[in-house]
């Protein structure tokens, strides 16, 4: 618990000093920072594009689902649950083992 206090109180130091360093630094430059522009507008997207982010977003919809029904599907099936991550534990045992 006392090392917890040093370690904290050290990192803090350090915090300030660096915090301390940025300030003479930016002050000695007078740099000081702006404000991020705004983005000058996409380009259009081709429908080719269109349809492949359409794509994209009802495969992410799918998997939230899936991950949603996650806790569901596990207690409806349990054997069914413990043979897959048995088949994927195998699977990655056999890919990692041939390096």
């Amino acid at each position: 618990m006392a090392e917890d206090v040093v370690v904290s109180r050290e990192l803090k130091s350090l915090q300030e000093e660096l915090s301390a360093s940025q300030r003479v630094r930016a002050a000695a430059s007078g740099h000081v920072r702006a404000p991020p522009t705004a983005p000058a507008e996409l380009p259009k997207e081709t429908p080719e594009e269109k349809e492949l982010r359409d794509q994209l977003r009802e495969l992410m919809d799918e998997v939230k689902n899936f991950f949603a029904e996650t806790e569901k599907n596990i207690s409806a099936h349990p054997a069914q649950s413990v043979i897959g991550a048995l088949l994927v534990g195998i699977l990655i045992g056999h890919l990692l083992g041939k390096r």
